[in-house]
């Protein structure tokens, strides 16, 4: 396991799929298009980031909530000509070994293209294939069908379900829970 505050180093991190290149969230990935996506209701509609307004301040203070911190945040890159079209992160309990991973796909032009898939099954693979992580979770809300099916699509497992936890669209639904430890697919 990773010891208390060390940060897992992502400047060598240059992970590559069959349709994704995953590296580094920067600085300079706060582009007016990231910060579109997160202020699109389309893209966070599932998202408690729907509530919030956000812009260049606010996106310089998410990216330095990760410095000193084992917690990873990824530029999601289109293989084919390197363009953002998402970002990833896992937010890593070195003392339990667990990395919780979510993804967002901002740039609805390839959804439905495999491309949150390919980036999903490239970053989680690299994860448990690091010593200090034993698990893998992730959790959605039972409407998110995209993201359940992505979820066990990758060999993840239903562990556990709030009912009614959250309200979307005037609708109070669910929220699941995924997991999947390393010695599992």
């Amino acid at each position: 396991m990773l010891s208390v505050g060390r940060r897992l180093k992502l400047d060598a991190l240059d992970l590559v799929g069959r349709k994704v290149r995953l590296r580094s969230f920067t600085e300079a990935d706060i582009t007016d298009v990231y910060i579109g996506w997160l202020n699109d209701p389309v893209v966070t509609r599932y998202s408690d980031q729907r509530f919030l307004r956000h812009d260049r301040e606010s996106c310089v203070r998410y990216l330095a909530s990760f410095d000193g911190t084992p917690n990873l945040f990824v530029s999601v890159r289109r293989l084919e000509d390197d363009r953002a079209i998402g970002t990833m992160t896992a937010y890593v309990s070195p003392h339990h070994g667990v990395a919780d991973v979510g993804i967002l796909i901002g740039d609805r032009s390839v959804w439905r293209g495999g491309f949150g898939q390919d980036a999903w099954d490239t970053f989680t693979s690299w994860l448990l294939s690091r010593p200090d992580i034993r698990k893998l979770a992730a959790g959605t809300t039972a409407v998110n069908q995209a993201m359940i099916r992505l979820a066990e699509r990758s060999g993840m497992a239903m562990e556990g379900r709030r009912m009614r936890q959250v309200v979307i669209e005037g609708e109070a639904v669910d929220i699941l829970y995924f997991g999947r430890f390393k010695d599992t697919r």
